[in-house]
């Protein structure tokens, strides 16, 4: 799963008992070089999707960007400047190497996604957040959701994707669970916590989160992942929240 650039057992180690912020500070040098980062297939099969869904948008907002995986595909996509937020300084400091400024305007902020700064408000037409999500417990999703919404200008989309559950019989279900649960007990006994479960974030409890934010929702297949044999529903969907254009 690793190559040799990439961290060693040690070091994800010290992470795994760090905070989240901490973590990421120190993993931040071999980040790219883990499965952790977010695949280029995915990120190509989100940015079609969006430029099919809509074409282009003004500014846009990569949510708890890491080392900026997901930037390059908004510059693309947004005509306007576009935003890099993330917790980790040293994942920011990554983000900033990957992506010099350039005459179209990208920069990167530390900052909480579930408090954006105030000068983030109304000022986005497009929000991306990829592979984050874990790292924030159920009852943290409306203060999230709210922030992203605030940010947002009316008409705004936050788009993301999201997995179809695993079957029980299946390896990951039982990987993805005992991962969690040996995550539970080490914030049970260890601090500070590292937030990070993969089982937290079902579509139905997301899409009522969205819609109480203030969004409305659909979701769109991601082809490119296929589709389940036992009823043929994606692998894959885009969520795509809107924040209504009027009230």
């Amino acid at each position: 799963m690793f190559t040799t650039e990439g961290p060693s057992v040690r070091e994800l180690a010290v992470q795994a008992l760090s905070s989240v912020e901490r973590g990421y500070d120190l993993l931040a040098p071999t980040f790219d070089h883990t499965p952790f980062r977010t695949p280029d297939r995915m990120l190509d099969s989100v940015e079609e999707t969006l430029a099919r869904y809509e074409g282009s948008f003004g500014a846009g907002l990569d949510l708890c960007c890491g080392t900026g995986a997901g930037t390059g595909m908004l510059r693309r996509l947004c005509r306007d400047r576009v935003t890099g937020v993330d917790l980790s300084a040293g994942m920011l400091a990554r983000a900033r190497l990957a992506h010099p400024g350039s005459p179209g305007g990208v920069e990167f902020v530390r900052a909480d996604a579930r408090a954006l700064p105030d000068a983030f408000a109304d000022s986005y037409d497009l929000t991306v957040s990829f592979g984050a999500f874990g790292h924030f417990l159920p009852a943290e999703r409306p203060a999230l959701f709210a922030s992203v919404h605030r940010a947002l200008r009316p008409g705004g989309l936050f788009a993301f994707p999201i997995g179809a559950p695993f079957a029980p019989v299946s390896a990951a279900w039982w990987v993805t669970a005992g991962f969690d649960a040996a995550m539970r007990v080490r914030n049970a006994v260890w601090r500070p916590p590292f937030v990070m479960y993969y089982r937290t974030f079902p579509l139905s409890g997301v899409r009522a989160d969205l819609a109480a934010a203030g969004f409305t929702v659909e979701t769109a297949p991601l082809e490119h992942f296929g589709r389940r044999p036992r009823d043929g529903s994606p692998n894959w969907r885009l969520v795509l929240a809107r924040k209504p254009r009027t009230g």
